[in-house]
C-alpha cells in the first residue's frame, strides 16, 4: 500500500493504488504500480500507473516516468508476448477513459484481439511541418 501524498481521494486508479479496490497486482515499486487489466482487449493485457496522479503525460514528473516503462518492459518480458502494444492516452479526443496517467501493455495475438489503430497520414506540406517545428523546437 501506497503512502504517496501525491493521490486524490476520487480517483479509480488512485485508490487501486492505496488498496481501497482490489487489484491483480504485477509489479509495485515506489513510484509505479501495475495490475492486469479487467476489462482486456485480449488476454494479458495490464496497466502500469505511476503513484503520481496526473492526467496527461507531461505533468508526471520525470522519475515516475523513468519508473514505469522499466516495469511495463519486465511485464512484457515475463508474458513471452511475440506482439504487443505499450499504449499511453492523453485526454478523452486520445481515448483516455480514467483520467490518471497510465501505460497498457496490450497483447496481439490474433488480428481480432488486442489494440486496433487507425493511422492515416494528413498528408502535411513540408512548409507547415517546417513551421511546427520551429515553434515546437523554440519551446524545448
Amino acid at each position: 500500500m501506497s503512502t504517496h501524498s501525491h493521490l486524490t481521494d476520487n480517483c479509480i486508479f488512485c485508490k487501486i493504488i492505496r488498496g481501497e479496490i482490489p487489484s491483480f497486482k504485477l509489479i509495485e515499486t515506489d513510484k509505479s504500480f501495475s495490475f492486469m487489466d479487467i476489462d482486456p482487449l485480449s488476454p494479458g493485457h495490464a496497466l502500469v500507473i505511476p503513484k503520481y496522479h496526473a492526467e496527461f503525460f507531461h505533468q508526471v514528473p520525470d522519475e515516475y516516468l523513468a519508473d514505469a516503462l522499466p516495469v511495463a518492459k519486465k511485464i512484457a518480458a515475463a508474458s513471452k508476448l511475440d506482439q504487443y502494444n505499450v499504449l499511453q492516452n492523453n485526454g478523452k479526443l486520445a481515448n483516455q477513459a480514467v483520467p490518471h496517467v497510465h501505460f497498457h501493455i496490450i497483447p496481439k495475438p490474433t488480428e481480432e484481439q488486442g489494440l486496433g489503430l487507425r493511422w492515416k497520414p494528413i498528408g502535411m506540406k513540408m512548409d507547415k511541418v517546417k513551421e511546427l517545428y520551429e515553434e515546437v523546437k523554440k519551446d524545448l
